[in-house]
């Protein structure tokens, strides 16, 4: 039995944890809950589950963290607020089944220098997918790790095309359901890039040997290619239950989580190379990634500004990396404490919104 904390219990991922955890009542046990701001659900949950720790927001969360024993914590938390739960489960030690990518991408060292080795167990499908896939060679064995992006529902189509999308054009992703700022982000690649910077950080590979590529279908989650030219890849339906399932219990695997491929039926899958002059947000990714220290933290911020700014009809969609760009190459890095992190973001979005008030993009 483990017992498991889940933050952002009332967003997709703690959603979809949570109906892990009902069907396995012998294997999970939840202790503790939190949510943002939506008091009324995590009680309901609370109630439903037989919990007694329920906490609201990231201060409260980090707490929570630290004050009830458990052998996981899931953090599902949207945005780099949940980066101060984060250092609170690593430096609580425990097991942290990490969904919540910003504060791994904005805390950069600051994180991985808390972690030991096997502590944070990655729940992005594209990471776990890594993670698996892994588990065929040594570190020393890989030549590179090829990430797979959906291509939104821009794929195919040139720069001077996107100009005029409009926001709702931008949430109709092919594939996934996601909030407004993660479903925009994989409409422009800037969730691509921010999982590149992801990957190096998780699994210690240089920029120049992650790459990524389109595929569609979303079947392949991810792929690792080794040295003797060997390609090992994860590939199940698209459905988070699966990674939340490893991440709540790594490297052990919960039987009937998802729906296995249909092998009797005839199915094409289908790979690309990015065009990098349509979709420039994962080269600037691994611009901010080799610059380490808070610039990921003032890439990450200036887009959550701009992407408001698009739905609002302030900028227009390529104003969304034109923006970025613009905050990134302006930014001064900040000391990689949590102060200086959290200021960088504060610096980022006050840049961010003095160049939209005035036109850019």
């Amino acid at each position: 039995m483990r017992d498991i904390i889940i933050l952002g219990s009332t967003g997709s991922i703690g959603v979809q944890a949570l109906e892990v955890v009902a069907a396995n009542p012998e294997r999970f046990r939840v202790v503790g809950l939190a949510a943002g701001r939506n008091r009324e659900l995590v009680e309901q949950q609370a109630r439903a589950f037989g919990v007694e720790h329920v906490a609201l927001g990231a201060e409260q969360a980090a707490e929570l963290v630290r004050d009830v024993a458990c052998d996981v914590v899931l953090n599902g938390i949207t945005g780099s607020v949940g980066l101060a739960p984060t250092l609170a489960a690593l430096d609580a030690g425990r097991v942290l089944a990490l969904a919540n990518k910003e504060s791994l991408i904005v805390g950069g060292e600051l994180v991985t220098a808390r972690a030991r080795p096997g502590q944070i167990v990655p729940v992005d499908s594209e990471h776990s997918a890594i993670a698996q896939a892994l588990l065929a060679g040594t570190h020393a064995d890989v030549r590179r790790l090829v990430l797979t992006a959906s291509g939104g529902p821009f794929r195919g189509r040139d720069r001077a095309s996107l100009a005029a999308v409009t926001p709702a054009e931008a949430l109709a992703h092919p594939t996934w359901d996601m909030g407004r700022v993660i479903t925009t982000n994989s409409s422009t690649l800037v969730n691509k890039g921010l999982e590149v910077i992801e990957a190096h950080l998780l699994f210690d590979v240089p920029y120049d040997r992650i790459e990524v590529t389109v595929h569609p279908q979303s079947i392949v989650h991810s792929m690792v290619e080794f040295v003797d030219g060997s390609t090992i890849a994860q590939c199940s339906p698209p459905d988070m239950r699966l990674p939340i399932s490893l991440g709540l219990d790594w490297p052990h695997r919960v039987a009937g989580v998802g729906a296995p491929l249909d092998w009797t039926t005839a199915s094409t899958w289908t790979f690309a190379p990015l065009d990098e002059e349509a979709f420039p947000a994962v080269a600037l990714a691994k611009r901010v990634g080799m610059a380490g220290a808070t610039y990921p933290a003032a890439y990450n911020a200036a887009n959550e500004q701009a992407v408001h700014a698009f739905h609002d009809g302030r900028i227009g969609y390529l104003g969304i990396l034109d923006v970025v760009t613009a905050v990134v190459d302006a930014h001064e890095p900040q000391p990689m404490t949590l102060d200086g992190v959290l200021g960088a973001e504060i610096e980022a979005r006050a840049a961010a919104d003095a160049l939209i008030a005035r036109g850019a993009g």
